[in-house]
């Protein structure tokens, strides 16, 4: 305490270098600028595939692997690669070939692993990259990157800085959602932390809110026994008169962001049960979505919720879908795996089209990183496993004023390094917020002395797949 018997924060921001002055200056100079570009899309839906899914497998059709199946895999294609420790070890790393045959769709005829049969038939509304690639080789770090810019954990969401960047469409909303679903594969998921759809540094009302698969779709959104919504409402008038005594002596924008919170949570109590009732829905949108779709939680009904979440204005929405980490016994939990998502997605994106949503819209999906073009472990006839993969991977990306049909990039025949138009995941980054209207390079916001962005201190514009 100081002599006046003010707490060490009082003290200072009562003086003349006063915390909250500084906050303030912070917050004036973190201004979201640059947001000046003629934008081709309002939200994104963002499909991830959390645990890497194996693009050789799916998407990366390699013929050529079949002839030097069980072969070791040349030095001179691994290069100088550094291996996760579940592999460096290994004597031998044998080339393996995919199990599944694969099937040409669309005018352009892209190849599709017979495990995606429904989104084959929207190839023609895709733009699949093969030449996606990232610095990092296991999970946490992994996904951090693709999701904050950053392999460690601190830096704010791509959904965090879109919400501050562009703002709520809908008042009634989070501008950020997000929607987890386990897969079906046996192997058990690995961990999701609630800091990847965090806000970082950003003020908290840029944070994600998850929605959850069971009871209230948000903790504590139901008033208790005995307190309507008008008495609910007098509680956060007197609140909010408070609270608002505070920011005028102490400068601090912590409480207007708490006030702020307050009024948006009494909005969701009518909005988020309206958004998750989907009784409404026909029973031809439930057959399009697949028989899941009608279980709360499942990645299915999450689709489903996507489309609905769209159509309310929501920036930006995020499913997560676990188990895609197939060290081994790929072949079985593969084919799980996609019949978890197949379907829903081919689904999602006719629901979009048929609504008018999908030219404004950008539905992203894809993993953290790949999987080796060698087996993990012993090679078998019929199962075999992979390991991570971050030198080449595939996503694709569909609507937004992104040119539908394509496909971009190449790798080698082993599936394991990019021969032709690289993209880095801050390239995919800058691409994405630039067909939302945004200059990646000047959406920034200051702290700690520096200004922080996405995309950190490179990242270009795909312009090549601008439609």
């Amino acid at each position: 305490m100081s002599p006046r018997g003010l707490d060490r924060r009082s003290f200072l921001g009562g003086s003349a270098i006063s915390l909250g002055s500084i906050a303030l200056a912070s917050i004036a100079q973190g201004e979201p600028t640059g947001l000046n570009l003629a934008p081709r899309a309002k939200r994104i839906i963002y499909l991830f595939m959390h645990g890497g899914p194996s693009q050789l497998d799916l998407l990366d059709y390699k013929p050529g692997l079949q002839a030097a199946h069980g072969s070791e895999l040349p030095a001179t294609v691994r290069g100088d690669q550094r291996l996760t420790g579940m592999t460096s070890g290994q004597k031998s790393l044998p080339v393996t070939a995919s199990l599944f045959k694969f099937q040409q769709h669309g005018e352009r005829g892209a190849w599709f692993s017979e495990l995606l049969p429904s989104l084959g038939s929207c190839a023609d509304d895709l733009c699949v990259i093969h030449s996606m690639h990232t610095e990092a080789i296991n999970h946490d770090p992994a996904i951090t990157y693709l999701q904050t810019g950053h392999q460690q954990p601190g830096r704010p969401s791509f959904g965090a800085w879109l919400s501050y960047g562009l703002g709520a469409e809908n008042e009634n909303l989070p501008a950020f959602v997000v929607l987890l679903s386990h897969g079906s594969a046996a192997r058990p998921a690995d961990p999701l932390y609630a800091r990847l759809w965090g806000p970082g540094f950003l003020p908290s009302r840029y944070q994600g809110v998850s929605l959850r698969s069971g009871g209230d779709p948000v903790l504590y959104l139901s008033n208790p026994s005995g307190i309507d919504a008008a008495t609910r409402r007098d509680q956060l008038d007197v609140a909010a008169s408070l609270n608002r005594h505070r920011p005028a002596a102490r400068f601090d924008p912590a409480i207007e962001t708490r006030i702020a919170q307050y009024e948006m949570a009494f909005r969701m109590q009518a909005s988020v049960p309206e958004l998750t009732d989907v009784a409404a829905e026909t029973d031809a949108t439930f057959t399009a979505y697949g028989p899941e779709s009608r279980r709360r939680g499942s990645f299915a009904a999450n689709c489903l919720l996507a489309r609905r979440l769209a159509e309310r204005g929501v920036r930006f929405i995020q499913l997560y879908h676990r188990g895609w980490d197939q060290h081994y016994n790929l072949p079985s939990d593969l084919r799980l795996q996609c019949r978890d998502v197949d379907q829903p997605i081919a689904a999602l994106l006719r629901d979009l089209k048929l609504r008018g949503l999908l030219e404004e819209t950008l539905v992203v999906w894809g993993g953290e990183f790949g999987r080796t073009a060698y087996s993990q472990g012993k090679l078998e006839a019929t199962n075999y496993g992979r390991d991570h993969h971050g030198r080449c991977f595939t996503i694709w990306i569909a609507g937004g004023g992104i040119r539908p049909g394509i496909g971009f990039g190449e790798t080698d025949e082993f599936s394991y390094n990019v021969v032709r138009d690289p993209v880095h995941v801050h390239d995919l980054n800058a691409t994405l917020l630039h067909q939302l209207g945004i200059d990646h390079e000047r959406l920034t916001y200051r702290f700690q002395g520096r200004d922080f962005r996405l995309t950190d201190v490179h990242g270009r514009v795909v312009r090549e797949i601008l439609a």
